[in-house]
C-alpha cells in the first residue's frame, strides 16, 4: 500500500538524522539553552530581517497551540477561529479543556474573514459572556488553502481595531510559503502576527514546532507557560539540531516545494478525470470529490482519508504529499485515477 494519508508518515530527512548522529556524544545545556537552539534561532531570524523576536522549540502542534493560547488568554478570554480550525476540531478539546472557549465562525474557503471576527466580537459584548481576546488562523488552512498578504493584513487591522492578539498556526507553513498562490514571507508573518509557528513535524523533522513571538508582552513569561504546560523539553537541543538543519541552505523550503510539486501531479490527474474539488488545490493537501466506486478501487492499493460525504454516491477525500513522497509513487496513483 502506498500512503497519501498524511505528511508525517516517514521518519525524517537524512540530513537531519546526519546532524543528530554527528552529535550523539556531545554534551549540551538542557531546556533549549544550548548552542544548537541558539544557532537555529539565529538562522530563522535571518529570514525575518533579524527583528526582535523570541523563538522557542516545542515538541508538537497541539502542545504548541495550547501553550501559546494559554499565554495569550486570561481565564475569561476566548479565541476566535473558523469552524474547521484545528483547535476546534482535531485537538480533543485541549483549548476548551483548559478553560478557554473557541468561538467558531463559518469562514470562507477554510479561511477566517474580517467579517467573521467582527461578528464574533459583536456577539460577545457583556460580562455575562466570554471576552474575545485572540484570533487563531492556520496557513495552510485545514483544507489546504492559503492566506494572501492582503487578507492577513486586513485581519491584522481588524485585530488592532478590537484589541485582539493574532496567532497563526504554521503546522504546514512550508507548504503555504512555497505555494504558487502565496505572496507572504516569513518576515511578513513576523510583522503581521503576535505569534506564529513554523511546523517541522509535517516538513521533514522527526518532531518539533518553532514558536516565533513578536509581541514583547507575550515574550516576557513564555518559558513559564512552557514549563507549566509540560512543553519544556530537557533535551531541547534535539529540536534545535533539527531546525538548525532545516534552515541551513533553505532545506525547509526545498522539502515543502517538493511536496507541493507532487500534489500538483495528483491534482492534474484529478482534473483530467473530471473530479471537482472542495477547495482550489494550491498546497500539499488536495480534496477531490470522488465517486464511491472509484474510491473503493483506489483503496486496494493506496491509503488516504475520507474527509466528508459530498452526496449519496460521492465522498470528499484527502490526498496528502510530503517531503518524502517519490514521483514513482505519485505516478502509480495517477495511473489508477486515470483508469476507468
Amino acid at each position: 500500500m502506498i500512503s497519501f494519508t498524511n505528511d508525517y508518515s516517514e521518519c525524517a530527512h537524512p540530513l537531519i538524522l546526519k546532524n543528530l548522529a554527528e552529535h550523539c556524544y556531545e554534551q549540551n545545556e538542557g531546556y533549549s539553552e544550548d548552542r544548537h537552539c541558539k544557532n537555529a534561532s539565529d538562522l530563522i531570524r535571518s529570514y525575518l530581517g533579524n527583528i526582535d523576536v523570541e523563538i522557542h522549540f516545542l515538541n508538537g502542534g497541539t502542545q504548541a497551540n495550547l501553550t501559546i493560547l494559554s499565554a495569550m488568554l486570561r481565564p475569561f478570554d476566548a479565541v476566535i477561529g473558523t469552524e474547521r480550525a484545528h483547535i476546534n476540531t482535531h485537538e480533543t478539546g485541549a483549548i476548551e479543556g483548559c478553560g478557554h472557549k473557541v468561538l467558531a465562525m463559518p469562514g470562507e474557503d477554510g479561511k477566517l474573514t474580517p467579517e467573521d471576527i467582527e461578528e464574533a466580537v459583536a456577539q460577545n459584548t457583556t460580562v455575562h459572556m466570554v471576552h474575545p481576546a485572540a484570533v487563531y488562523i492556520s496557513d495552510t488552512t485545514e483544507i489546504g488553502s492559503v492566506y494572501t498578504k492582503a487578507e492577513l493584513t486586513r485581519i491584522r487591522e481588524v485585530c488592532n481595531e478590537h484589541g485582539l492578539l493574532l496567532f497563526l498556526d504554521g503546522a504546514r507553513l512550508g507548504s503555504a510559503l512555497t505555494s504558487a498562490a502565496n505572496d507572504l514571507t516569513l518576515r511578513d508573518l513576523a510583522w503581521l502576527t503576535d505569534v506564529f509557528t513554523i511546523g517541522g513535524t509535517k516538513n521533514g523533522a522527526l518532531a518539533g514546532e518553532a514558536v516565533v513571538i513578536s509581541n514583547s508582552l507575550l515574550q516576557r513569561d513564555f518559558r513559564y507557560y512552557m514549563k507549566h504546560k509540560g512543553a519544556m523539553n530537557a533535551k531541547g537541543f534535539v529540536l534545535g539540531m533539527q531546525f538548525e538543519t532545516l534552515f541551513r541552505d533553505r532545506l525547509y523550503f526545498q522539502l515543502a516545494e517538493h511536496a507541493n510539486q507532487m500534489a500538483e501531479l495528483i491534482k492534474d490527474a484529478c482534473v483530467a478525470a473530471g473530479f471537482p474539488f472542495l477547495t482550489r488545490p494550491v498546497s500539499n493537501q488536495i480534496f477531490p470529490v470522488v465517486d464511491n466506486d472509484t474510491i473503493a478501487r483506489l483503496q486496494k492499493d493506496f491509503t488516504f482519508e475520507i474527509w466528508e460525504p459530498a452526496d449519496d454516491s460521492h465522498q470528499i477525500i484527502r490526498f496528502v504529499t510530503s517531503w518524502a513522497t517519490r514521483e514513482e509513487q505519485v505516478q502509480e496513483l495517477v495511473k489508477a485515477i486515470r483508469k476507468k
